[in-house]
């Protein structure tokens, strides 16, 4: 059974960093594109950040580009977010995910991806 559980969320005062962790098991970690996500209360959940299964890739939405970073540790089958730089806007639930297939295609779109972690609550204050 795939089970992906995140760590790390907390509440910080703005520009501030914080580390999510996304440890994985049940699945052959190594083969897959991964995924964060983000919803903030009253909003669409919206892709934040992705790394290729290889991690050679990676792709970030255009609000968290050059503050964030993702990178995956496939021998610990952990996939991590640094989120530096921290604004009010980045306040939000973030979820770890885990693409469709093996070896898919780095993807934004959230049809891609089909199991999800239970979330991990980051509070950005002013």
């Amino acid at each position: 059974q795939v089970r992906l559980v995140e760590s790390g969320g907390g509440l910080v005062q703005a520009g501030d960093s914080l580390r999510l962790s996304c440890a994985a098991s049940g699945l052959t970690f190594s083969k897959y594109v991964m995924g964060w996500f983000r919803q903030a209360p009253g909003k669409e959940r919206e892709f934040v950040a992705g790394i290729s299964w290889s991690a050679g890739r990676t792709l970030y939405a255009d609000s968290v580009k050059g503050r964030f970073s993702i990178s995956r540790d496939n021998a610990k089958n952990t996939v991590i977010l640094q989120m530096n730089s921290l604004k009010r806007e980045d306040t939000a639930v973030y979820y770890c995910a885990r693409s469709r297939g093996w070896y898919g295609s780095l993807s934004s779109g959230q049809e891609e991806y089909d199991y999800w972690g239970q979330g991990t609550q980051v509070t950005v204050s002013s």
